[in-house]
């Protein structure tokens, strides 16, 4: 089995994810969408940063719907 090696992204990603996730759990919730603050939150604003940046790897462009 080969290891992966993690790009600037990815290591920034896995970070924003661990935060998040230690955030989620002192709020006891298992999903931001359960949290009084969904809307104003920081923790999961760079957390979404992250992953689209770590999807792009930094490409610039935006996260349009």
């Amino acid at each position: 089995m080969s290891e992966q090696v993690l790009d600037e992204w990815q290591i920034s990603f896995l970070q924003k994810k661990e935060e998040l996730e230690k955030c989620q759990i002192s709020y006891q919730v298992n999903s931001c969408l359960k949290c009084e603050k969904l809307l104003d939150c920081t923790v999961r604003d760079a957390y979404i940063k992250a992953l689209y940046d770590s999807m792009s790897k930094g490409a610039g462009g935006g996260f349009e719907f």
